[in-house]
């Protein structure tokens, strides 16, 4: 169950709208419809329906839906693995597909490719929705992601991404010219009050997260700038976020002010870290897509 109270800014609005924003990407309005009308959700204590029009000061309780599955199942779908031992496995991600299943994309996720493709044999630790995903990419950012198929590598991995000690190297294509050939933008985080399915850069917002993200320009053209970007936190849509912000959209990121264009030009470039079980040295590179080029 989760909890809100309305503010003043959110007085007059239906109660699904609300709670599409509130909710984020987890649920489409019309899952949230039918969750209302399935399991009451409560307005100061008492059942409402969808089309309430909420007031300050209300309280909402609201009972998230049951997931149509308990569990992923393996999906003969094309993988690119780029390496795979007993341990671990990583591949280059396409622009399109989804990590792991979540309301809405229940199937052709990364995970059922992934259990097809290792006949099963993933981290059971964690999520039965996610076995050995320690990590995500954005459905539209392509590029390399590392998937434990042991618990040891399971556990070996969490705490590298933890530690920050995995370094991940980013290439973009951004609105502009950049002014500055280098940079470090250290802005906070939060999810946006005015758009509950987006994120925002909050330095007052008391849910806010640290967020790091430095940058390099590679190359300049016309009124366009390709850059490298390296993070030191994950934080969701963070480097979507920090370009919007400085005013630099990514290129097909029309979620974040960017440009329309034949896709979202982020991609995953390479990826460094310790092996998690034998402790050897790891380093990957996946070509950027043709877009990009």
């Amino acid at each position: 169950m989760k909890q809100f109270k309305i503010t003043d800014e959110d007085a007059g609005k239906r109660l699904d709208v609300f709670l599409s924003h509130a909710l984020g990407s987890e649920y489409s309005r019309s899952q949230i419809q039918q969750a209302i009308k399935q399991c009451p959700t409560l307005v100061n204590k008492r059942s409402s329906k969808s089309g309430y029009r909420l007031k300050a000061g209300d309280e909402i309780e609201f009972t998230s839906p049951e997931p149509k599955i308990t569990k992923a199942e393996p999906e003969n779908i094309p993988l690119d693995v780029i390496y795979e031992d007993k341990d671990v496995i990583v591949v280059n991600k396409p622009c399109g597909m989804v990590v792991h299943p979540a309301a809405g994309n229940y199937n052709g996720t990364l995970v059922n490719a992934l259990l097809f493709h290792c006949k099963g044999n993933l981290a059971n630790l964690g999520s039965p929705l996610r076995p050995g995903i320690v990590h995500r990419l954005d459905k539209n950012t392509s590029g390399v992601i590392i998937a434990a198929k042991t618990d040891a590598a399971y556990k070996g991995l969490v705490e590298q991404f933890k530690s920050r000690s995995v370094h991940k190297i980013y290439i973009a294509v951004v609105k502009g010219k950049m002014p500055l050939l280098s940079g470090k933008i250290e802005l906070p985080i939060a999810r946006s009050r005015k758009n509950r399915k987006k994120m925002a850069v909050s330095v007052l917002d008391k849910r806010k997260k640290p967020a790091i993200t430095h940058y390099k320009v590679l190359n300049i053209s016309d009124n366009f700038s390709k850059i490298e970007l390296s993070i030191e936190t994950g934080r969701t849509h963070q480097i979507r976020v920090h370009m919007s912000y400085l005013g630099h959209p990514i290129l097909g990121d029309t979620h974040y002010g960017g440009p329309t264009a034949v896709r979202l030009m982020l991609h995953a470039f390479s990826l460094q870290l310790k092996h998690p079980v034998n402790n050897k040295d790891l380093s990957f590179k996946t070509p950027l897509p043709d877009e990009f080029k």
